[in-house]
């Protein structure tokens, strides 16, 4: 089977290099990468900054040319005008006109995609409720929070109901609830046979979502593949059971594992992460008070044209 078919994304030989005035090469940005985002899965592209991570977003996008090797997105060239209407973009930064409402920016990006007017105020209710922004539809985005003005660019990436969503950071700015509720949203969309490229510094966020990952330094590829195969110790084994009720059996266990492996054995007590213990107070707090909304709500649905499965698009026809 071709690559084509059965990657989202299809880099061989990825380069770029900056040049000046002059034509001389200038900055080396991305060197010779070559990696595959399979159809269907969370992809994660990490790297610290400046090690040619929104480089290759940008030949992804088709608004870089590479200066040598190939891509291939969707099966076609990232410069494709079909191609792009599959695409949803957040980029690293919320770039919104001040003036508007979130109402008026989603009916803006509607209009670029030509979305008939039925679709598009439907999607845009649903997206609005998605985001737990449905109160403050009629608020001018320029007074909003960093995590609000987030919330907005998510919206705003989904509106077309992409095949192939990229997100740059998409938790910067955002609170814990609204970093979970990104998370559940990225893995509802795979559910759903929707490809997610991410990038994020929070690896921890990287963790709880992506199936493989790729790490970039200086503009080369340090290593990539699924995260079981990067991360697991194979060579150390957890073992974990109740607490016994005295402490002398706990010491007679302690000392058969000493004795068959012939080295002292850890001993601590798990602990449960801080996010679900943060979400859990949250949540119960909701339950217990009522009051208007000055931020996002906490419990906002997946909305509702993001669960259908059946395909096809209400755009126009790209000309």
């Amino acid at each position: 089977m071709p690559p084509s078919l059965m990657n989202a994304i299809h880099a061989e030989h990825l380069s770029k290099t900056f040049r000046d005035f002059w034509r001389r090469p200038r900055v080396d940005a991305v060197r010779s990468i070559s990696f595959d985002v399979p159809a269907g899965q969370i992809f994660g592209l990490l790297g610290p900054n400046g090690s040619g991570k929104s480089t290759t977003i940008k030949m992804i996008l088709g608004l870089l040319f590479p200066t040598a090797g190939s891509i291939e997105v969707l099966g076609a060239s990232p410069r494709s005008t079909a191609v792009k209407r599959r695409i949803g973009y957040l980029p690293e930064e919320s770039y919104l006109y001040p003036h508007l409402t979130p109402l008026e920016t989603l009916t803006f990006y509607a209009r670029l995609f030509r979305l008939p007017p039925d679709t598009a105020r439907t999607r845009i209710d649903q997206l609005l409720d998605m985001t737990g922004l449905s109160h403050a539809r009629h608020r001018p985005v320029g007074g909003f929070s960093k995590g609000m003005a987030r919330r907005i660019g998510l919206a705003q990436a989904l509106l077309n109901d992409p095949d192939l969503v990229i997100l740059d950071e998409p938790t910067a700015g955002l609170d814990p609830q609204g970093t979970r509720q990104v998370k559940d949203l990225i893995l509802a969309l795979v559910a759903r046979g929707k490809t997610i490229l991410l990038t994020s510094h929070l690896l921890a966020d990287v963790e709880d979502v992506c199936h493989q990952v790729a790490i970039l330094f200086n503009g080369r590829l340090l290593a990539q593949g699924t995260l079981d195969s990067l991360l697991t110790l194979k060579d150390k084994t957890t073992l974990t059971f109740p607490t016994p009720p005295d402490p002398v059996t706990l010491q007679r266990l302690l000392e058969s594992v000493r004795a068959a492996l012939g080295a002292d054995p850890e001993l601590d007590h798990p602990r449960q992460a801080l996010e679900p213990y943060f979400l859990q107070i949250v949540r119960d707090a909701a339950r217990r008070q009522s009051s208007d909304l000055s931020g996002a709500a906490p419990h906002p649905p997946l909305a509702p044209f993001l669960r259908q499965r059946d395909g096809g698009t209400d755009a126009a026809p790209a000309r």
